[in-house]
C-alpha cells in the first residue's frame, strides 16, 4: 500500500512538472543590446536591437526611441556620437541638429527612456567622451568649435562644469574626443587642421593643455582615436585623408604631462583609403580600423611597445554603398559591430584574434530615414 501511494505521488509530481515545463515560456536567448544614433532630422532617435549569441539582431519593441533632440539627417564625421555611461545605466547621444546632448535611461528590457536633454554649450556636437561621472563633448561648429565638460549624476542628469570650455580655432573640425583608461588624460583630433589636442584632467574635471599641445598629426585628417585598453599611455589615431591607398594609423606614447611622442616607425600604413574609425580588442593585442571609402576593415597586431603590424584587410560583403563608420566590439570581444551609414544598416563580423569574418545574417537594416552615426554594444 505504501509503495503504491508513493508511486502515485511520484507520477503526479512528474506530470505537474511536465505540464509546468510545457506551459513555461522559453528562456530568452538575448545576450545584450546594440544601439545606434540615427541622427534623424526633426526628432532624433536611437535605434535599439536585441543581440543574440549567433550575432543576429532584431529591433527592440518600440524602437527607434526618440531622444529629445534633433539630428542633421546626414552622417556625422566623428567617432563617439553615442556612448554608454560608466555604470551602464544610460546612453549619451549627440543631437547635432539642435546643439544638444541627450541622456537615455536603459530599461531592463533594453528599451530607452529620455532622462535629460541639455545644451551642448556649442554648435554641432559630434563626439562624447565618458569617464566615471565626467563627460566631455566636442562641438564642431566651423566658426566656434570647442570641447566642453559636464558631470552626469546618478539620476541621469547632465550639469555643465563652469570654466570647462576649451575654445579651438575656427575651422578646426574636431572629430573625436576621448579619455584614456584611467581618466587622467583627454585627447581630441582636429580633422580639418590635422592636429591633436592633448590634456591632463584635474580632480575638478578641468583640462590643462600638455606642453606642446596641439601636436602635429602624422598624416592628413586625423580622425578616429583609441587608447589601448591595457596601457593607458598608448594612443592610436587614424589618418583618413592621405589619399587613395595611402591611409595609415599613428601610434603615440602619452606621457604623464600629456605630451605625445611617436612610437617606433609610426605612422603605420594600412594600404587602404580613408581609415576613419578605430576599435581595439579588449586584450589590447589587435587594432581594427574601418576604411570608409572602400568598405574594408584593416587588421593590425599590437606589440607590447605599441608598434603595429598590418595583418591584412577584410572586405565587407556587397561593399557598394555600405559606407562603414563607427565600430564597437561586443563585451566578450567575439563580434565586431559596424555602422553602415550609406546602407542604413549594422554589420556584424566574428572576431578570432586578428581575423574577421562577416556573419551570414549581416547586415541588419536600421529604421527608415536614419543617417546612423555612433554605436554602443552591451
Amino acid at each position: 500500500m505504501r509503495k503504491s501511494r508513493f508511486g502515485l505521488l511520484v507520477g503526479l509530481a512528474t506530470a505537474v512538472s511536465a505540464f509546468a515545463a510545457i506551459g513555461a515560456p522559453a528562456a530568452s536567448d538575448v545576450v545584450g543590446y546594440v544601439y545606434v544614433n540615427d541622427n534623424t532630422t526633426g526628432v532624433n532617435t536611437v535605434a535599439g536591437f536585441d543581440r543574440r549569441a549567433d550575432g543576429t539582431l532584431t529591433p527592440i519593441p518600440g524602437s527607434p526611441f526618440a531622444d529629445g533632440g534633433a539630428g542633421t539627417g546626414h552622417a556625422t564625421a566623428s567617432q563617439g556620437a553615442l556612448q554608454l555611461s560608466a555604470d551602464g545605466r544610460y546612453l549619451l547621444a549627440v543631437d547635432a541638429g539642435s546643439a544638444q546632448i541627450s541622456v537615455l535611461r536603459i530599461r531592463p528590457d533594453g528599451s530607452l527612456q529620455i532622462a535629460d536633454t541639455v545644451s551642448s554649450n556649442g554648435v554641432n556636437p559630434v563626439s562624447i567622451a565618458v569617464h566615471d561621472d565626467l563627460v566631455y563633448v566636442a562641438n564642431a561648429d566651423p566658426a566656434s568649435p570647442n570641447y566642453t565638460g559636464f558631470r552626469l549624476n546618478p539620476g541621469g542628469h547632465l550639469r555643465a562644469i563652469a570654466g570647462s570650455t576649451v575654445s579651438l580655432p575656427a575651422g578646426s573640425q574636431p572629430g573625436d574626443v576621448l579619455f584614456n583608461g584611467d581618466g587622467a588624460k583627454l585627447v581630441g583630433a582636429r580633422v580639418a587642421s590635422s592636429l591633436i589636442d592633448s590634456f591632463t584632467v584635474g580632480d575638478d574635471g578641468l583640462l590643462t593643455a600638455a606642453p606642446g599641445s596641439p601636436f602635429a598629426a602624422q598624416g592628413t585628417g586625423p580622425f578616429g582615436s583609441e587608447f589601448s585598453p591595457t596601457n593607458p599611455a598608448q594612443l592610436f589615431v587614424s589618418n583618413a585623408h592621405n589619399g587613395p591607398g595611402n591611409g595609415s594609423v599613428s601610434a603615440f606614447n602619452d606621457a604623464a604631462d600629456g605630451s605625445l611622442s611617436s612610437i617606433g616607425t609610426s605612422p603605420f600604413p594600412d594600404l587602404q583609403t580613408a581609415p576613419c574609425w578605430i576599435e581595439i580588442s579588449h586584450d589590447g593585442q589587435y587594432l581594427f580600423t574601418v576604411n570608409t571609402a572602400v568598405s574594408t576593415i584593416s587588421r593590425y597586431s599590437i606589440a607590447a611597445n605599441g608598434t603595429l603590424t598590418l595583418l591584412g584587410s577584410t572586405t565587407l560583403n556587397n561593399p557598394s554603398g555600405r559606407v562603414p563608420e563607427d565600430a564597437r566590439l561586443s563585451p566578450d570581444g567575439s563580434t565586431l559591430w559596424v555602422v553602415d551609414a550609406g546602407a542604413d544598416a549594422v554589420s556584424a563580423l566574428s572576431v578570432n584574434g586578428g581575423t574577421l569574418t562577416e556573419l551570414p545574417s549581416s547586415p541588419t537594416p536600421g529604421p527608415a530615414g536614419a543617417a546612423p552615426s555612433g554605436i554602443v554594444v552591451t
